[in-house]
């Protein structure tokens, strides 16, 4: 293997890995701190009753911690990755749903989900763009879980190749 195939085959997993455990952290935090602004975020997608919203709304920011802290950590990767891949498919799956009801929502990615007066066309997209970015890297670290600095390496007892 030539020097820079190792490089590519090692470093772009581990930051795929190190953006997908900062980008859930961060959005799990921002929405840990209400939690019932939370559940009113999911809840305007209606796509589920609303009691089904307030109790998805109130855990999913603690999954998003706990997957993020499985990431940074470098433990249970690959498991990590596809709950990683799944969240952000059904993330994507919400977001198109709306769009082609024609509904005006901010997402609630990142907290603050609700009703919006008007661009919402705009943020969509990029929205969509931005989550199918972070699903290829999640795509990534799904086919390649050996990363560096990551505590797989020890608990696996596996050798750098």
């Amino acid at each position: 293997m030539t020097g820079t195939a190792r490089i590519t085959k090692t470093w772009a997993p581990t930051a795929a890995r190190i953006v997908l455990a900062v980008v859930l952290g961060y959005a799990g935090l921002v929405k840990i701190r209400d939690l019932n602004d939370a559940g009113r975020s999911v809840a305007v997608y209606r796509i589920v009753p609303d009691d089904l919203a307030e109790l998805i709304g109130g855990a999913l920011p603690f999954a998003e911690i706990a997957v993020a802290l499985l990431l940074v950590a470098g433990l249970a990767t690959r498991v990590a990755a596809v709950v990683t891949a799944v969240l952000l498919a059904v993330y994507v799956a919400a977001i198109v749903s709306v769009w082609a009801r024609g509904m005006s929502i901010d997402c609630g990615c990142f907290g603050g989900g609700g009703t919006l007066t008007s661009g919402a066309e705009r943020g969509y997209a990029i929205d969509i763009a931005r989550d199918l970015v972070l699903l290829g890297a999640a795509a990534l670290l799904i086919r390649n879980p050996r990363t560096r600095y990551a505590l797989d390496r020890w608990v696996l007892d596996t050798k750098e190749e």
